[in-house]
């Protein structure tokens, strides 16, 4: 799908609401940033890669972001439109700079990441009145990050967002804790939980899980998740693989074998599966295996965006472990 295709609000299938900017990944791997000779850039944002994921699945797709009048604002817009993303929800803020982001690879578990966002990004200057809260009422599915909470007015326009989707099927909320982003655990903690009634979905890892609910133990987590209003919990444990849970049904995934080469861009390309899956209306686990795998797909290639698995690649992978 490319630029000439760009959907109208009332066609899209997923609306992601959050950071977009350029990942400059090594291309020295096991090296120092200060050691690095070489980067590649990419297309980058965990909401932008997330809609990237499901573009690349075949779904119609849009980020509401923001970018800098800069350079790298106008690659970021222009690389959206290249995977098939529409851009018409990207505001351009003149007075900040589109936010760049490096990372350490060293694999298979360690892949530290540097944000240069200061003293703001633009995607967290989005603000509720310039919401096209039409298109997020009709997309089949919306999802948010709790980054997006972290700052005002991005935070306004979450709850906005949150309050015109009514809590519409499917309203997913990824638990995306990042640290840096917030000035402690505590003030996290309390963004999340004033949100979680309203979505239908929640998504994240076990550290993301003891920041929303306060629990690490991936059954305990799914279940505070479900307590506090999702309908849907899921919580990837890494190396042990995937817990999701209603309150109906219990579904756990055992991790997809893989050399890993960057594990950053995983959970963005589950995501982005997951939103797949949902549409579809499969069951339960099909769809957290085709996350599972395709996030194992994505850690083992070095970039993000561009790394996000067709359906055949995912399918065929899955059928190799049937096999």
């Amino acid at each position: 799908m490319g630029a000439s295709q760009a959907q109208t609000g009332d066609e899209l299938e997923v609306l992601t609401i959050g950071r977009s900017g350029v990942d400059l990944y090594p291309l020295q791997i096991g090296r120092g940033l200060e050691d690095v000779e070489t980067f590649g850039k990419f297309l980058g944002g965990s909401a932008t890669n997330v809609a990237v994921a499901a573009a690349r699945l075949g779904h119609r797709a849009a980020v509401v972001s923001g970018v800098g009048d800069d350079p790298f604002g106008r690659y970021v817009r222009r690389a959206m439109r290249e995977f098939g993303l529409d851009d018409r929800h990207v505001v351009v803020v003149p007075e900040l700079h589109t936010p760049v982001t490096f990372c350490e690879i060293f694999p298979p578990d360690d892949f530290p990441l540097w944000f240069y966002r200061a003293p703001s990004a633009p995607d967290l200057q989005i603000a509720a009145e310039g919401l096209d809260l039409d298109a997020i009422r009709a997309t089949r599915l919306l999802w948010l990050t709790v980054t997006g909470l972290s700052e005002e007015p991005s935070r306004a326009a979450h709850h906005a967002a949150l309050a015109a989707r009514g809590r519409a099927q499917h309203t997913v909320l990824d638990l995306d804790y990042r640290p840096m982003f917030w000035p402690d655990e505590q003030q996290a903690h309390e963004q999340v939980r004033e949100v979680l009634d309203k979505v239908t979905v929640a998504v994240g890892n076990r550290e993301e899980c003891s920041v929303a609910v306060g629990e690490v133990e991936p059954d305990r987590a799914a279940d505070a998740l479900l307590e506090a209003g999702v309908e849907l919990a899921v919580v990837k444990q890494g190396p042990r693989g995937v817990l999701a849970k209603t309150r109906e049904e219990r579904v756990e995934v055992r991790p997809t074998p893989v050399e890993v080469i960057n594990g950053l861009g995983a959970g963005d390309g589950f995501g982005g599966s997951l939103c797949h899956g949902l549409l579809n209306g499969w069951s339960l686990r099909r769809t957290i295996e085709f996350a599972n795998t395709a996030g194992a797909i994505v850690a083992s290639r070095l970039e993000c965006s561009s790394a996000m698995p067709t359906v055949d690649e995912v399918e065929q992978l899955l059928a190799s472990r049937v096999s």
